[in-house]
């Protein structure tokens, strides 16, 4: 263990807790705006599932990261189009559609990876960027100031979501229809047309966190978010519906996976105990959620639907 307590080890640490934290801020920044006004998508999971796969194989064929940034973007924004049909439109459950687009994306990405490239094949991921003079401070520039650029964009959309949802018109009426929609439809804002923008929002937030995943690893195969989805979504409660708060679990996350790696590493945690570390994550899910629910509302209206004619 007193390997683990060294200044380089615990630098590197940090370090990579943070570029691990990027998948689950980006899906729980996205879920936030949702939740705000009142969707429910528990089909994160899937959809970055799809954003993993659609930049892993752009980039693959292509030799291009941005490419494969800018269609995950795109398949973010068209499996949101599908959920909001499913949820705004048919009225189904919020809840059993999320675990549909989640069993969706599981499956056709790998249908899609065993048909379109069969075996692993790595990738030239991002590059590692440093930002001037921050990035040359000794240790503090190793942390924070040198990583990819989609780590840099997640930590920088933190305060850009506070300000759009408390600051903006758009946010005030994300924030009424997904407190009282009755009401918000009454003084002239269009719950579903509101409901609609944040589905897309949040969902192509989760196929960028997907590509930043698969980018981030140089590789795809099955599965490749093990549940990350699931916690992107406990983070939004874990944070009360605020960005900052998702940031800070988005970090807690990341560090504890961070920790986990390095003591397997420097073989601190071997064999029965190697695999009981690596359900740190799950386990601290569960204790999140346990702890805050007792302590924060949710938003009135999340996952009940709105219908004007009723």
């Amino acid at each position: 263990m007193g390997d683990f307590f060294t200044v380089s080890v615990l630098v590197a640490t940090l370090a990579s807790g943070i570029r691990l934290a990027t998948p689950f801020l980006l899906a729980g920044l996205g879920e936030t705006i949702g939740q705000r006004s009142g969707v429910l998508n528990l089909g994160v999971e899937g959809i970055m599932l799809m954003g993993a796969f659609t930049a892993y194989y752009i980039a693959l064929e292509t030799e291009s990261a941005t490419l494969g940034i800018l269609g995950a973007l795109a398949v973010g924004a068209v499996m949101g189009l599908i959920y909001a049909f499913i949820t705004l439109v048919t009225h189904a459950a919020q809840g059993i559609s999320g675990i549909g687009i989640f069993l969706f994306g599981l499956g056709f990405t790998d249908l899609l990876f065993q048909k379109q490239v069969g075996t692993p094949k790595p990738i030239s991921g991002l590059s590692k960027k440093t930002v001037p003079v921050l990035g040359d401070i000794p240790k503090i520039g190793e942390i924070f100031f040198q990583h990819n650029v989609l780590v840099f964009v997640a930590f920088a959309l933190v305060p850009v979501v506070w300000f759009v949802i408390n600051k903006t018109t758009f946010g005030l009426n994300i924030r009424a229809v997904g407190e009282t929609p009755e009401a918000a439809d009454t003084l002239g804002v269009s719950v579903n047309l509101t409901r609609l923008a944040t589905i897309v929002i949040g969902s192509t937030f989760a196929g960028l966190a997907g590509a930043s995943l698969a980018l981030e690893v140089g590789i795809f195969q099955q599965n490749l978010t093990s549940g990350q989805g699931f916690i992107a979504i406990a983070l939004v409660y874990f944070g009360a519906w605020r960005s900052y708060g998702v940031m800070l679990g988005a970090l807690l996350f990341g560090i504890v996976q961070a920790t986990v790696l390095q003591w397997k590493t420097l073989g601190i945690v071997e064999g029965a105990a190697s695999s009981l570390t690596a359900m740190a994550p799950a386990l601290l899910t569960i204790v999140v959620l346990v702890i805050v629910s007792r302590r924060v509302a949710a938003p009135a209206a999340l996952t009940r639907p709105f219908d004007r004619s009723a």
